[in-house]
């Protein structure tokens, strides 16, 4: 199977090359649905898509957002300077976006972006009749059911499915809660997030009338979760009328934390709210069987991520893929920041979270190795190390092991506070003018962006991590 990793900017594209993808997909400045993520500016695509390329890595381009009149006039140019640029693949959702690339730039696969949530084949033969060379599944689809449309879908039609990563709580991603709570859409790429937040769910009790007091804090929306609600954005609201109080229906209502006295109507029924706080997907451990129900291409989600977490991820997966029992490199997933992980929808129905909203990890990032050269590590500071510590070497293709941080020095030319006309610009261009009374002994590596060496116990990678054991947990617990 292809391993296809997010690049949200270069350093995540380099990361995730170096620690094995077979392909990433990434954004240009426009029409792509992470538009919080770094993304590329249309003119370092051609260095980006070179870089791949020369490590035999394909570039997909995402073209996924909901398409409106205006974007489609401006789609047969922006086609045409991708596929200049040398771009293997387009992921697009809309059906205009999916004609006009093959009319502009018919060299350029056309991939189905799991926005047009492909669920049976019916659907994928008519994406393969129109040109499309992959279909990616929606979100929702079982293991059975794509075991299913691979055995129903043409042959030459290759399959693409998520392994890994944030899972969203609606069909496929198409959300409207973010524009309607806060104007910005999801499905224009400008996603808050909202079924993340910390809420309050309250019921507005038919048999007290108006009679309200404020609910309980709950952290997150759950199943079970309960208390009494205050009122509505029009003040406290009265049961409704034409009902006995014994007959009146029960109506539930959302405060979340940063919006006091705003409350949202919400139903429930009996799978819960439909607001979720959805678990991470993590099939590590189940990549055979999503070979055998005959993916072609397993794709790691995370454009909003940062590099170090690319390259764990990537090189997690790159491992079992490469043969590695998956039970030998599970905790690397737990090394990066992640939620409470599950299976998605690919065994059963997808779970909640109902009682944790946010983030934990075993390890934090503390510095980039940026070269190995004459016995020293020499590191881009990301978090404060000191000397005698012990870190662990993250690399390519190879298990973390352990290192003592010694002779730490520091290199006082190069920096964000280092404003001097002749400055260096770049880390290449520091080191290589770097000269000896340049490296001033240090006891602890405490300025972010600034360069440091350490000796080196063997030779590293360049492109490979430091980093260190240290729980941290981003989150608060319900009840």
């Amino acid at each position: 199977m292809e391993l296809l990793a997010p690049a949200g900017g270069m350093e995540q594209l380099r990361a995730a090359v170096l620690f094995g993808a077979d392909a990433v997909y990434l954004a240009a400045d426009k029409f792509g649905m992470r538009a919080r993520a770094a993304n590329f500016r249309m003119e370092e695509i051609p260095a980006a898509v070179a870089f791949a390329h020369e490590h035999g890595v394909k570039v997909h381009v995402t073209c996924n957002i909901l398409m409106h009149p205006d974007d489609i006039d401006g789609l047969p140019a922006y086609f045409r300077a991708l596929d200049a640029a040398g771009v293997d693949a387009f992921i697009i959702g809309d059906m205009g976006a999916f004609a006009v690339a093959g009319e502009v730039a018919p060299r350029v696969e056309r991939h189905v972006s799991t926005q047009a949530s492909v669920a049976n084949a019916a659907a994928a033969r008519v994406w393969h009749s129109l040109g499309a060379k992959r279909v990616v599944c929606a979100r929702e689809m079982s293991l059975a059911d794509i075991a299913r449309l691979r055995q129903d879908a043409p042959p030459d039609l290759e399959i693409e499915a998520f392994a890994h990563g944030a899972m969203c709580m609606a069909v496929s991603g198409r959300c409207l809660i973010s524009s309607y709570l806060t104007g910005r859409s999801g499905n224009k790429g400008h996603c808050t997030q909202p079924c993340r937040w910390s809420y309050q769910l309250g019921t507005a009790d038919p048999s007290v009338g108006g009679d309200f007091s404020r609910p309980s804090a709950t952290s997150v929306i759950g199943p079970t979760q309960s208390g009494n609600a205050v009122g509505t954005p029009g003040g406290l609201k009265s049961a409704p009328t034409g009902f006995a109080a014994e007959e009146r229906p029960m109506e539930f209502l959302l405060e979340e934390e940063k919006r006091p006295g705003e409350f949202f109507p919400i139903e429930e029924d009996d799978r819960g709210t439909f607001i979720m706080n959805a678990k991470d997907l993590n099939m590590l451990a189940h990549l055979r069987e999503l070979a055998c129900a005959g993916v072609d291409s397993i794709k790691i989600e995370g454009r909003n991520k940062k590099a170090f977490y690319v390259a764990s991820v990537v090189g997690a997966y790159r491992r079992v893929l490469d043969g590695e029992p998956s039970e030998a490199v599970a905790d690397e997933l737990l090394a990066v920041s992640h939620r409470p992980y599950g299976t998605g929808f690919y065994f059963s129905e997808a779970e909640q979270a109902p009682a944790y909203d946010g983030y934990e990890q075993e390890t934090m990032h503390m510095a980039d190795i940026v070269a190995c050269a004459s016995g020293y590590l020499y590191l881009l500071c990301r978090n404060r190390f000191a000397e005698g510590d012990e870190l662990e070497i993250l690399a390519p293709h190879e298990p973390a092991r352990a290192i003592t941080v010694r002779d730490l020095h520091w290199l006082n030319t190069f920096g964000p506070d280092v404003h001097d006309e002749d400055a260096p610009a770049t880390v290449e261009e520091a080191l290589a003018r770097a000269t000896a009374a340049d490296w001033v002994p240090a006891a602890a590596a405490n300025r972010s962006c600034n360069l440091y060496r350490m000796r080196a116990d063997a030779p590293v990678v360049p492109g490979a991590f430091l980093r260190k054991r240290t729980f941290r947990r981003s989150a608060r617990h319900g009840s």
